[in-house]
């Protein structure tokens, strides 16, 4: 019987080959953790009498989520996750370096058809280059340091296909939006999501990213990008799934007519085509996050902010996904470009995303986000407003102080 690419990528770390319902006890290639779940995971590998991680060249860890630590207590459970990395040799990436799956992919931590675990349900990312990655909880993940070793249950998949191309101004994070809308944050439970078709192939990796991202917000346990057109600069495997895999079901999408998408609070999967919510008021807009946070997206606001000023009741907050990001937007005179717009660059990390400090909104203040998130409370106060969009969407709207089409707005085109 055929198979998809999530059941090939297990079997190839299982004993032998498995399908959709079946356990299968696998092999890992490596595993993260943040400074949200760390913590806990060190403690329950301790309380199981772990003295040494199973290899240390396969395990990383990340402050990234309260990064600086914003107050004693957080700053305590970054010096324990120091010393154990210490004690341990593993890889940590401190703070400023960026949020964890942007320095997985960036450090090559995560390849092509790898299976890989992290303690964050945002692991899916790396399905964008065709790893299966997916999020676990502490003690799972403490259990893997332990053996090297975990069980999963082979989800079922959805196959999208993705047909015609993406118009000007409409970016992959707006057909990832498009989609969080069609299925909703149940449609895929516990289900993998395979990404493919003609619409893809053109795609970046950065794109690719933000795609696989948000199969989270599907309630999808791993997302899987075609790799077909996408370019790693080192060789690699395409894996396809074979021609009589058995799916859950088969979606068609015609992206040719797609335009910018907007959730709208409190729900990522309360989405609207931007027309429905133009002019709605925003006082803060925030770019940054692991779904568009990197070079790419930092362009796409310089592209509409370059040679303009945010609106005067408008503050732009801007998180680059890691340092190296950052030094790349320096080097190519992005950083200017969005500051001389009155725009301001935070440390390379998730506190606005998540809500932990760096950017907390006021009571009743509408936020445009460029994040996977808006669920009531998602930014630190449950009497702000989030909506999320793409960066041109967030960029657009700071200029204009207001829900605005991005392809309403005269672009520079400098990052074309």
């Amino acid at each position: 019987m055929g198979q998809t690419i999530i059941e090939k990528i297990i079997s190839a770390h299982s004993d032998s080959p498995v399908y959709q319902g079946e356990i299968a006890v696998v092999t890992v290639d490596s595993v993260m953790a943040s400074d949200t779940t760390a913590p806990l995971t060190i403690k329950a590998f301790e309380e199981m009498g772990g003295k040494k991680v199973w290899d240390p060249h396969k395990v990383v860890l990340v402050i990234d989520h309260a990064s600086p630590a914003p107050n004693e207590r957080i700053a305590n459970l970054h010096t324990m996750m120091r010393e154990f990395a210490k004690e341990q040799d593993v890889k940590l990436y401190d703070v400023g370096d960026g949020i964890c799956h942007q320095l997985m992919i960036e450090n090559n931590h995560v390849k092509p058809g790898e299976l890989v675990l992290g303690a964050d349900s945002h692991t899916c990312t790396y399905g964008a280059l065709g790893a299966f990655a997916t999020g676990v909880g502490s003690t799972d993940l403490a259990g893997v340091l332990l053996t090297g070793k975990t069980w999963v249950k082979v989800p079922e998949t959805i196959k999208i296909e993705l047909k015609g191309s993406l118009q000007p101004g409409v970016s992959a994070k707006d057909l990832i939006l498009s989609l969080v809308g069609k299925l909703g944050i149940e449609g895929a439970t516990y289900k993998a999501i395979e990404y493919t078709g003609e619409a893809i192939e053109p795609l970046t990796l950065d794109s690719r990213m933000t795609i696989a991202n948000m199969s989270i917000e599907m309630g999808a346990k791993a997302g899987f990008v075609s790799t077909k057109g996408l370019q790693l600069g080192y060789d690699f495997e395409h894996i396809e799934a074979d021609s009589d895999a058995k799916y859950d079901q088969v979606i068609e999408v015609d992206v040719s007519e797609l335009e910018p998408q907007v959730s709208i609070p409190h729900s990522p999967d309360d989405v609207k085509s931007i027309s429905e919510v133009i002019d709605i008021p925003i006082q803060q807009a925030f770019l940054g996050s692991c779904t568009n946070g990197r070079l790419e997206d930092l362009h796409e606001a310089a592209n509409i902010l370059k040679g303009k000023k945010i609106h005067p009741d408008v503050r732009m907050l801007i998180a680059p996904a890691s340092k190296q990001v950052y030094l790349q937007a320096l080097k190519d005179g992005t950083v200017e470009i969005l500051t001389a717009a009155g725009c301001t660059f935070l440390t390379s990390g998730c506190g606005p995303c998540v809500g932990t400090h760096l950017g907390v909104p006021g009571k009743e203040e509408g936020v445009i986000s460029s994040s996977n998130r808006n669920f009531k409370g998602r930014m630190g106060n449950p009497e702000s407003k989030v909506y999320l969009g793409s960066p041109a969407v967030v960029a657009a709207t700071a200029l204009h102080g207001k829900i605005t089409d991005p392809r309403k707005v005269n672009v520079e085109g400098v990052f074309q």
